[in-house]
């Protein structure tokens, strides 16, 4: 008696008419440049090839590390006593010592600006018993990251064939960094760190260089080459720059091409806000004679400046519907296409509001009327 008929409604935009140019070439390992609030890649060469990544494994040991502080398991104020493999651990160190108590936070510090594998050593020690235990939650959290080819073998970075990642990877982790934990983020801003009387800078040149630039992490091994996470934010738009296996001045000169390039020929835009009515939809039965469809969340994408105004917008929605109607209930879809076609974001539709359906006799002749209705259209 009641149907619905289907349909595809389309709005078209013109496209721009200049064509941006190809990303810098720089001829290094792998690298990616990463839009987090979108999840977009922007940039990428060899992107899902793993390498090791030296001390940008302790990203993940930070993100632990702040993720158990959320959830009460640690304290900033803790004071846990320093073991003699925390105090051995060779490479950059923040120089505490076997037996004396340290805060967590200054060990936190210890760990992201001064790159100290004793004090990663120290925290994961705090947190699992052993550096070994430690290792094991941190797969669990790439795993629940989606970092796809990741393995971690220690806390720290140093070599070890079986620590593994890619750019792509990390990009992943350093966004989730940012969104999920932003007080602690702000220890990668800042340019240096006392402990013991021994005052280091942060490895990161990057925040002597732009003030855009807020982190994140420096690495270097042997195997690993020369590797950099960078992060920088102008005005709304943040952007996410992982290079891996570059030399030591270059992967700064490497971040600050991605980041000019990004910065310069990618916008990030709303494009349809979150409970605008999209379409308006015949009720059939109810107390009112239409219902507005809508999404729940804003649709905001970062795209090419030369593409961003070419998009298409497909609503796939039944043409009537029969109430009750429950607002929020999925009533259908809104589609976003680029200028080929290719769907770039999908969202359900919704009802915005509710409405009542009329009493038992005016409910029958209502769908009768509407099926005579429908015999002749």
């Amino acid at each position: 008696m009641f149907k619905k008929n289907i349909f595809k409604s389309l709005i078209f935009i013109s496209s721009l008419a200049f064509a941006i140019p190809q990303p810098p070439d720089l001829g290094i390992g792998s690298y990616i440049l990463y839009e987090p609030n979108t999840k977009q890649v922007l940039v990428s060469y060899n992107e899902d090839v793993q390498v090791e990544p030296a001390s940008l494994t302790k990203l993940m040991t930070s993100y632990v590390i702040a993720d158990y502080i959320k959830d009460g398991f640690v304290s900033l104020e803790d004071e846990p006593r320093v073991s003699i493999k925390a105090w051995k651990a060779p490479g950059s160190r923040m120089f505490i010592r076997e037996g004396t108590k340290v805060k967590v936070s200054d060990l936190i510090k210890g760990m992201i600006i001064q790159s100290g594998n004793d004090a990663s050593i120290a925290l994961a020690e705090h947190v699992a018993g052993s550096e070994e235990n430690f290792v094991l939650l941190m797969n669990d959290y790439a795993a629940e990251l989606n970092m796809s080819n990741t393995s971690f073998n220690n806390s720290t970075g140093l070599p070890d064939p079986l620590n593994l990642t890619t750019a792509k990877d990390l990009a992943l982790l350093t966004s989730a960094i940012i969104k999920d934990f932003p007080t602690h983020y702000k220890n990668y801003s800042q340019k240096s760190f006392t402990y013991g009387g021994i005052s280091q800078p942060n490895r990161n040149r990057l925040l002597w260089r732009d003030e855009i630039f807020d982190g994140v992490k420096t690495g270097f091994t042997t195997n690993a080459g020369y590797c950099l996470v960078g992060s920088a934010k102008r005005g709304d738009m943040r952007l996410v720059a992982v290079v891996l296996g570059s030399e030591d001045e270059k992967r700064f000169n490497d971040v600050s091409a991605l980041m000019s390039y990004g910065f310069k020929y990618f916008q990030t835009e709303k494009k349809v806000a979150k409970e605008t009515s999209l379409k308006e939809l015949k009720v059939v039965a109810g107390k009112a004679d239409f219902v507005n469809l809508g999404i729940n969340d804003d649709i905001i994408l970062t795209l090419p400046k030369d593409v961003k105004d070419s998009l298409s917008y497909e609503i796939a929605a039944p043409s009537e519907v029969l109430a009750p109607v429950s607002q929020g209930e999925i009533a259908g879809k809104l589609r976003v296409l680029n200028e080929a076609g290719e769907l770039i974001e999908e969202k359900d539709l919704v009802y915005l509001e509710s409405v009542e359906q009329l009493g038992i006799f005016q409910r029958i002749l209502a769908i009768i009327w509407n099926w005579i209705k429908s015999l002749f259209s």
